[in-house]
């Protein structure tokens, strides 16, 4: 965790950059930019990578930046500034791509149970854009469901943060005997096992819904990212990569 390696010094300014825009610009381009669902109005296939530089709050960034430059710097040493940048948006195109997936089963599952309890599609189609329901279909099926269905279709995903996982799974495996810190225990813990305890809580907060860190969080993602970043590691080092740099 030394000095800041050149891509993560780019990647770090445009997504300051990218922050202060979205700030001085307004809503519009936090719609714009951030990862709708792909039957949404407002989803662009642009939103797969613009997601990653976009963050909902200054603390979001924060960590997510410093985690950047704290793994990613050593990180890109080892696979040079060209695999490094491969890795790094492969593994938040996976994200991307687990968090839409799960969010596709949490919209279809919704619109099965509806269409079952009797409502039309033009009145699913209603409570997907609307969010209006009439409450008599609360006898045939549960709040949560309605719930969860329309928080999945109209609720965008923001930040590095799956790529960011990835970095962690990647240094990891790289670095296995580097003690690290969890914020809530004050004990140094090697990154092998540290890191696999952040992934565990991610899933464990995806299935169950409760969250140790609070809402508004990603968690599917996070191991969308994690899974992605860990087929390359281990494909990468099966198969030498540190004697393949694409530099």
């Amino acid at each position: 965790m030394g000095r800041m390696t050149e891509t993560v010094k780019v990647l770090l300014i445009v997504n300051v950059i990218f922050f202060i825009g979205t700030l001085m610009v307004g809503e519009s381009t936090y719609r714009l930019f951030s990862l709708f669902f792909f039957q949404n109005d407002n989803f662009g296939f642009w939103q797969i990578i613009t997601h990653m530089f976009m963050h909902g709050s200054f603390m979001h960034i924060l960590f997510n930046m410093y985690a950047l430059w704290a793994f990613g710097s050593p990180i890109e040493q080892m696979l040079g500034k060209n695999k490094f940048l491969f890795f790094y948006f492969s593994c938040g195109i996976g994200a991307a791509i687990i968090h839409s997936l799960v969010n596709y089963f949490h919209v279809q599952s919704g619109v099965n149970t509806l269409l079952e309890a009797g409502m039309t599609p033009g009145g699913i189609q209603q409570l997907l854009e609307t969010g209006e329901y009439s409450t008599a279909i609360l006898q045939s099926v549960s709040k949560d469901t309605l719930t969860s269905m329309y928080t999945a279709f109209n609720t965008p995903a923001v930040g590095a943060s799956g790529a960011i996982y990835g970095i962690l799974v990647a240094f990891g495996m790289l670095f296995p005997n580097v003690e690290l810190f969890l914020l809530f225990v004050p004990i140094p813990i090697k990154a092998k096992i540290f890191i696999p305890i952040l992934i565990a809580i991610d899933l464990f907060s995806g299935f169950t819904g409760y969250s140790l860190f609070g809402g508004g969080i990603a968690h599917f993602a996070h191991v969308g990212g994690a899974l992605f970043g860990f087929i390359m590691m281990w494909y990468w080092k099966k198969n030498q990569f540190n004697q393949n740099r694409w530099d």
